[in-house]
């Protein structure tokens, strides 16, 4: 299917990525309408229609797919069911619902990337006590206890450092069906964005290189330091998965590189991706653009990244110092209109660009 000006796109919820394709919708042309739980979300402030209502509420996504033309989502922990709906009824959704059934439960993702040739951490389920004694003796030590669905920006997660460690690790978890990962002497984090087009063409964006404090992503920094081998295993991984899935859309793939140049899974998102966030202002087409370009049937943008670039998050207060970020010429503060700032809640983030790569080369020669 092919949407051009004038269109009409749907996005499953209502965040700060669901405003930034908005925002990217809205400049090609498009009207875009936001589903979401909450009445007051960042995506619906900036799009032309919005509807209320929880993401099971079977009534309330017919209603909302009969005002669009096509459906997207912006997080994947929109229930697959729901999603399934949708595409039952006839509706044209973007990437397809098996996608959403391959990334929301850790142990089946892992499992998932596994059978494609994609390597991971070691990993073994754990559903109770029994099990979690089990799992440590076959992951060994160091690990981290993570519970399989709902987790992210380091909830529902669990070190255990020492045997000593874990029942108050299990306990944290409240109960939750959860995966035992064992530690990786990782050189460096890195992520790759990619996307995949209705047409199969396929376009990745350079490696970023990412710090996280706290479960929670803080910056990211593009080029990464990988060689160039290893930015292209990640492209092969991802193209892997892409097609597998008959995938369309942006999606993410952050690896821990080894220092052998191997590079093991972490985790993948069928969306738009926080440590991408930088594309939009160092690229020739941003992720963001992307995304809608390739859901709507368009041809893909070219990726290529035009400037070296810092991604900071601002979390909680940080977003105080807007003003700050706003006087420096080489800054791109993007501000996600969220009215309440808690602490590790993502408000916002800037972009400081570095020198243009094609120019510095010239001056070299």
């Amino acid at each position: 299917m092919l949407i051009g000006p004038g269109g009409r796109l749907g996005i499953l919820g209502g965040g700060q990525l669901g405003r930034m394709l908005a925002l990217a919708g809205a400049r090609l042309g498009l009207d875009v309408h936001i589903f979401s739980d909450g009445a007051d979300s960042p995506a619906a402030r900036v799009a032309a229609g919005q509807i209320v209502a929880p993401y099971t509420d079977e009534a309330a996504l017919l209603a909302f797919a009969s005002c669009v033309e096509c459906v997207t989502f912006e997080f994947e922990n929109v229930p697959a069911h729901s999603a399934q709906l949708l595409r039952d009824a006839g509706m044209c959704i973007r990437p397809n619902p098996l996608c959403l059934a391959a990334s929301q439960d850790r142990l089946e993702e892992k499992r998932f990337l596994n059978a494609l040739g994609i390597p991971t951490a070691p990993f073994a389920p754990v559903d109770g006590p029994g099990d979690l004694a089990e799992a440590l003796a076959e992951i060994g030590l160091p690990a981290i206890l993570k519970t399989r669905r709902l987790g992210y920006d380091g909830k529902g997660q669990a070190r255990i450092a020492a045997p000593a460690d874990a029942e108050a690790a299990l306990a944290s978890l409240h109960g939750a069906k959860a995966i035992l990962e064992g530690h990786v002497p990782f050189l460096r984090e890195v992520s790759l964005i990619a996307a995949r087009g209705a047409d199969g063409g396929f376009a990745a964006y350079d490696l970023s290189e990412n710090t996280h404090e706290n479960g929670v992503l803080v910056k990211s920094v593009c080029p990464a330091a990988s060689p160039p081998e290893v930015q292209a295993r990640a492209g092969i991984y991802a193209r892997r998965l892409a097609e597998d899935l008959d995938y369309v859309g942006v999606f993410a793939i952050e690896f821990f590189e080894l220092a052998d140049g191997r590079l093991l899974a972490n985790e993948w998102a069928p969306r738009v991706h926080n440590s991408g966030h930088w594309t939009a202002d160092a690229c020739r087409t941003g992720q963001f653009e992307q995304h809608v370009r390739a859901v709507c049937g368009w041809p893909l943008g070219d990726p290529v990244r035009l400037r070296d670039a810092k991604m900071h998050n601002l979390l909680g207060s940080d977003a105080a110092a807007w003003a700050s970020w706003a006087g420096q010429p080489d800054a791109r503060l993007w501000l996600y209109g969220k009215r309440e700032a808690r602490a590790g809640r993502k408000m916002g983030h800037v972009t400081v660009l570095g020198a243009d790569p094609q120019l510095t080369a010239k001056s070299a020669e």
